[in-house]
């Protein structure tokens, strides 16, 4: 019986030429940054993907921000008489951000800025919404936390957005712009309430 591997088979060398083949024309100097700096602006000029965040239902989806409905509320802490109030006065913000849009529906020159700073004023907002947001858990709060951080933005730019010149009407894009405001506002609003 012959042996099925009598002798050692080995691969001959490689005779291929291990070198790199370069290109046999000669670039000049001028070629080379013309086409480096054609390089340059196409990838600083071309479109590139945009990454946005997500805001209502639009755009991709933050990591903080949670479902309502996969919240943890400590039931306790929620009956509590403190929260109960935050609660209630949420609800009050909300209708205020109503009331001031049938204001400016009446009169689109009104000045908001008093009922602005007197029905949604920032100090007691956020120790309302901080007062709110003590019956979630840590996870649930960093959700409601990116929201209390829009909500506070919101007002400061609705103050911002409401002031006008005197004897100067205001235009019809700062008025869609107000307009757009109260009801991110109450949009957001609705959504701390979901919350509970």
């Amino acid at each position: 019986m012959k042996p099925i591997f009598s002798r050692s088979i080995s691969f001959p060398p490689n005779t291929a030429s291990t070198e790199l083949a370069m290109k046999t024309e000669n670039t000049s100097r001028l070629q080379f940054i013309q086409q480096s700096v054609a390089a340059v602006t196409a990838f600083t000029l071309l479109p590139n993907p945009a990454n946005a965040a997500k805001y209502g239902s639009v755009g991709r989806g933050s990591p903080e921000v949670l479902d309502p409905k996969t919240a943890i509320v400590d039931d306790e802490i929620l009956a509590s008489a403190p929260v109960q109030k935050a609660i209630a006065a949420v609800k009050t913000y909300k209708e205020s951000t109503t009331s001031i849009k049938a204001i400016l529906e009446g009169n689109n020159q009104a000045d908001i800025k008093a009922n602005v700073r007197k029905e949604l004023d920032l100090v007691q907002l956020r120790a309302d919404l901080n007062t709110l947001n003590t019956a979630f858990d840590e996870d649930t709060q960093r959700g409601t936390d990116r929201l209390v951080r829009l909500i506070m933005q919101d007002v400061t730019e609705l103050e911002t957005t409401n002031k006008q010149k005197p004897g100067v009407p205001r235009s019809e894009i700062r008025l869609n712009i107000i307009y757009g405001k109260l009801d991110k506002l109450n949009k957001a609003f609705s959504d701390v309430l979901q919350f509970v």
